[in-house]
């Protein structure tokens, strides 16, 4: 049986199954194997631009360019797409776009969390499982952010462990 990778033949026995549970789909066409790489989404939301220089007691001093390289190395079976906006209207065509053809989104709208029908509906008008991430805990912060108008549109929410909660929501969808 042969396994073809961008056009490349590779004897079957090359492949691990552990290459599969992280992010490697197999599809079987009669004696040829095709396998696609997992496509995830991190999407974020408004100020996340500024993390390594915002209230680093909350947010932390990494950047988030130098968290997702680490995270494409650590995972580079996986296909990890990169979006950030401070506008509610592009978050929620990002949503649109990813929405039907990725294997996962990992969501931090950030403020828009609290405040944005428009992306909770646009999450229930897709396909794609979204995990719904923060950074900090929001249930221990103001009174304004304990409510979520996303939460309900998403399969699971993870809060409060840093940076490390993008890795946990890749972590669900392998």
């Amino acid at each position: 049986m042969q396994i073809l990778q961008g056009g490349t033949y590779l004897d079957s026995l090359q492949i691990r199954w552990t290459n599969i549970a992280q992010g490697i789909e197999l599809k079987k066409y009669g004696r040829l194997l095709i396998f696609n790489r997992m496509k995830i989404a991190i999407i974020n939301g408004p100020n996340l631009n500024l993390l390594g220089i915002r209230e680093p007691g909350i947010y932390g001093r990494q950047t988030f360019e130098d968290f997702l390289k680490g995270l494409k190395e650590k995972y580079p079976e996986i296909q990890i797409d990169y979006f950030q906006s401070n506008v509610e209207g592009e978050l929620v065509n990002e949503l649109q776009r990813v929405g039907f053809s990725y294997d996962g989104i990992l969501l931090n709208a950030a403020a828009y969390t609290h405040t944005s029908i428009a992306i909770g509906d646009a999450i229930a008008a897709i396909k794609t499982p979204v995990v719904e991430i923060h950074i900090s805990n929001i249930a221990a912060r103001e009174e304004y952010r304990l409510r979520s108008l996303v939460a309900a549109k998403c399969v699971g929410a993870i809060a409060g462990l840093g940076l490390k909660g993008y890795e946990l929501g890749l972590q669900y969808f392998l």
